[in-house]
């Protein structure tokens, strides 16, 4: 992995090692369409409606969700290209786990 897909790909890495953003992000895209409005996935959550607008703020900043505001209510979609990319990246390391290494040169 180059250093500057490392870099691209930490902070959405980052936004997804929380629970509950992870949750979230899976109730977004298994929406009709991948988008709620955070009044539809807040049900399954003990947490505050500011709580939840911080942790989708965290997972937009990150390029997870995008935000579309609509009378009072704000949408959130899926980046579904973000995700396939970093399913492509996970499938890549997965592949490269456990292969051979010469470590004869002392690195």
């Amino acid at each position: 992995m180059t250093p500057t897909n490392a870099a691209r790909f930490a902070p959405a890495l980052k936004a997804l090692a929380d629970p509950v953003r992870l949750q979230l992000l899976s109730e977004v895209a298994a929406r009709p369409g991948g988008e709620a409005c955070v009044c539809d996935i807040s049900a399954p959550f003990t947490l505050s409606q500011p709580t939840i607008s911080h942790h989708l703020k965290v997972l937009r900043e990150a390029g997870l969700v995008t935000s579309e505001r609509r009378g009072t209510w704000v949408y959130y979609r899926a980046d579904n290209e973000l995700l396939a990319q970093l399913s492509e990246l996970l499938a890549e390391l997965a592949a490269v786990v456990g292969e051979p290494n010469d470590c004869a040169d002392g690195r």
